[in-house]
């Protein structure tokens, strides 16, 4: 992903997996003041296989970040 995306874009918006699978919703992102860099994604509404997958933390590094549009799509083994 080359654009630059901002955190309001994404907020509120459903994550999936590239296999389809819910995780929850953008709940908030951590980024880098200094560069503006968005770091993480927060869950919110998490679903149990998020809880599953990520443990207690629901962050997910913008790293497994595939796609962003009407989802957030993610990539699984980016994951763990």
């Amino acid at each position: 992903m080359d654009e630059r995306i901002r955190g309001k874009d994404v907020m509120g918006k459903t994550v999936v997996s590239k296999e389809g699978r819910k995780f929850g919703m953008v709940g908030d992102v951590t980024f880098d003041p200094s560069t503006g860099e968005l770091l993480r994604l927060i869950l919110a509404n998490s679903t149990q296989y998020a809880k599953n997958l990520l443990g207690t933390e629901l962050k997910i590094p913008f790293s497994a970040v595939v796609s962003i549009g009407d989802f957030v799509i993610v990539s699984e083994e980016d994951l763990v």
